[in-house]
């Protein structure tokens, strides 16, 4: 598995397994299933209600905890510094560890500021070996990054073919921030596992559509996190590093970018609305 190198010198794999919208009923079965075929990055949150399966799916694989690098967000019902600092502890414990390999500000809402100095502290105690935010526009980012003590060394953001992120990878370099994509297939969106650029290179190199999705991101430093609760899918998923795209194939896929979200605007008050409302206690 290839790595990456964080700026504080921590190296995660560059392809992981996540769980969102994995149900808290299959989630310990798929992530022993993505362990067993070679995974070693699992990416859950707070939000995701599904702590406690991943850790026991953790605790029962026999693979040596050092060996695995677990990531977990802090949610906005949680945000400040007091009530990060506590719902980290509720997080290690369900979790079954001491640390988390990655923590993350999950939204750029509430008082985010005060979450990341709990998260600062966390790093500092030997609780996160890594700390960092998701969906942090480059707006945000930037007035974040600017006013921390520790910079935030991953930002996890919605990236695929579709919406590649470029100019905000660009300033997240600035900062030495590594961009995490979530969603890399667009959760199937814009007909992405039968777009007709993605299937004619695929046919190349003998590989599927969302594979190549897959190698394109990872080929431009993007870590990905793809989520299948198929273990075929999760075996076909980590098929990505026997081939590699050529200049005239990256060409093609940057053709593809959209350039806007598929999912949600932060700058829509109804999204922001409803993510501030969404409680995970």
């Amino acid at each position: 598995m290839e790595k990456v190198r964080l700026h504080n010198g921590v190296e995660m794999p560059i392809l992981g397994y996540g769980v969102y919208q994995v149900t808290p009923e299959e989630c310990e079965r798929c992530v022993s299933d993505a362990l067993s075929v070679g995974y070693r990055s699992i990416d859950t949150a707070q939000a995701y209600f599904n702590e406690q399966n991943v850790g026991d799916a953790i605790r029962k694989s026999g693979i040596a905890r050092e060996e695995i690098f677990l990531t977990t967000k802090i949610w906005i019902s949680n945000a400040g510094e007091e009530k990060a600092a506590k719902s980290i502890e509720e997080s290690l414990r369900k979790l079954q560890t001491d640390y988390v390999d990655l923590l993350l500000i999950h939204q750029p809402f509430g008082d985010y500021y005060g979450t990341y100095r709990a998260m600062e502290a966390a790093y500092k105690e030997g609780k996160a070996r890594a700390i960092g935010v998701s969906n942090f526009y480059p707006d945000r980012f930037i007035d974040l990054a600017e006013n921390v003590e520790t910079k935030p060394m991953v930002n996890q953001v919605e990236t695929h073919v579709f919406n590649q992120q470029a100019k905000a990878q660009e300033i997240m370099r600035k900062y030495g921030t590594r961009i995490m994509s979530w969603g890399p297939f667009a959760e199937g969106r814009n007909g992405l596992f039968t777009n007709p650029t993605l299937t004619g290179i695929g046919s190349k190199y003998g590989k599927t559509a969302a594979q190549v999705a897959l190698r394109y991101l990872i080929q431009r430093d993007v870590i990905v996190i793809p989520k299948s609760t198929h273990v075929e899918r999760m075996r076909q998923n980590m098929d990505v590093f026997d081939f590699s795209l050529g200049e005239e194939d990256m060409a093609a896929i940057a053709a593809l970018d959209e350039g806007k979200s598929l999912f949600f605007s932060h700058y829509d008050p109804e999204t922001v609305n409803f993510l501030l409302n969404y409680k995970t206690n």
